[in-house]
């Protein structure tokens, strides 16, 4: 496996674990779940960036994980832009 690969992979699970986290919402006390409580601990910290931004539309609907996925994208391909641009 080479280094993009394993960038695009970790890009990709992390983007999973981010919407599974959004979609809880829409389930009463799943957050509340340890699989919730779980996914708070590893998603939590990158989308409170976001949230402190971006005020959510009508006090309702939050866009900051829209957002976190296209910066988490952006992200991982400039990453591997770089690491290829360097030979690596």
């Amino acid at each position: 496996m080479s280094i993009d690969g394993l960038i695009y992979g970790l890009e990709q699970i992390y983007s999973i674990l981010i919407i599974v986290y959004v979609l809880m919402s829409w389930f009463p006390n799943a957050r509340e779940s340890f699989i919730g409580n779980f996914l708070a601990k590893i998603v939590e910290p990158y989308l409170s960036i976001f949230r402190r931004f971006i005020p959510s539309i009508g006090g309702m609907i939050d866009i900051s994980p829209i957002v976190a996925l296209f910066c988490l994208r952006f992200i991982a391909a400039g990453l591997i832009a770089v690491l290829g641009f360097i030979g690596l």
